[in-house]
């Protein structure tokens, strides 16, 4: 999955900078992503997230298409909900520390 967002945000002009899944320690389950994107200006944010989802949708659906069947019954991959902030502020450093924890459960 961070290879697919990789190259799809250098499609975009800009640069995957940290990228990992997400557990949810109360439900134990794989649940959202979390990625540190260096965002052209070109880009527009909704329209940015939208080439994302629709098509690591589409390319994670192809490549593994017998191991995503047994758990993705609906034609939708991804929720049409997302969260973006701005790292003004807070150093790099901090971000990808943040994101790299996020990869283990929490009580």
């Amino acid at each position: 999955m961070q290879a697919i967002f990789t190259d799809l945000c250098e499609q975009q002009k800009s640069i995957l900078i940290e990228f990992n899944g997400v557990r949810v320690a109360s439900r134990r389950e794989e649940d959202h992503v979390h990625l540190l994107v260096n965002l052209s200006p070109d880009n527009h944010i909704s329209e940015f997230v939208k080439v994302l989802k629709s098509s690591s949708s589409r390319l994670i659906r192809k490549e593994f298409k017998s191991h995503v069947d047994k758990y993705y019954w609906k034609p939708v991959f991804w929720s049409s909900s997302y969260f973006v902030n701005s790292s003004g502020g807070v150093s790099l450093d901090v971000l990808k520390k943040y994101i790299k924890q996020q990869d283990s459960p929490r009580s």
